[in-house]
């Protein structure tokens, strides 16, 4: 399996993200340079490419797969590619708080630790449904991993499209989310015109 090791924050710096959005909050204290040139059109197309497989953690052949699947679907692709994207089972353990980032939330679904609708589920590109129950398993709940996420998460709010109870370690989706309903400052558009090119 191919894993970026490039360093997280100076990815972030790169495509221009803010590294809260990637679960950490460390700053970087390191002044951006400046560009020479104007950005060209490609050039702002394949940065929100990378931007969006970055913040998901996908690599190259998946993210076409979810394209191609958003294409067929109906609706705005740019918009379809979104919801699949943030229908993943390792994004929905973030955004219920049950994982500080993406990538802890990724390893948490691998070992085992999350049930869907009961079922134990280890596929962090499980795509959720509406009604789904996703929760954390019996036996994983006194890890300290989810504690310190959850103690992390505290204060933050689950988005409109989820719904959490962090007493009994579970979360639901009440509805597949639509565009505005995603926070991620990604314009899908430009992924889209990328690839139909």
């Amino acid at each position: 399996m191919a894993i970026d090791r490039t360093p997280v924050l100076k990815r972030c710096r790169q495509l221009g993200i803010d590294p809260v959005v990637m679960g950490i909050n460390k700053e970087s204290h390191r002044q951006p340079k400046r560009r020479r040139r104007q950005e060209s059109e490609y050039g702002m197309q394949l940065r929100e490419k990378q931007k969006a497989k970055f913040i998901y953690g996908v690599l190259e052949r998946q993210f076409r797969g979810y394209y191609d699947k958003a294409m067929k679907t109906k609706g705005i692709t740019g918009d379809n590619l979104m919801s699949l994207l943030e229908c993943r089972l390792d994004n929905v353990v973030y955004r219920l708080g049950f994982a500080r980032t993406r990538k802890e939330a990724r390893q948490t679904v691998r070992h085992g630790h999350i049930t869907v609708n009961g079922r134990r589920v280890n596929i962090p590109s499980y795509q959720v449904k509406a009604g789904d129950v996703v929760a954390v398993a019996s036996k994983a709940k006194d890890l300290l991993p989810i504690k310190e996420a959850i103690v992390a998460s505290n204060g933050k709010a689950a988005p409109a499209w989820l719904e959490v109870d962090i007493e009994k370690l579970q979360g639901s989706v009440l509805q597949i989310p639509v565009r505005n309903q995603i926070d991620l400052e990604i314009d899908a558009q430009l992924i889209v015109e990328l690839y139909s090119k």
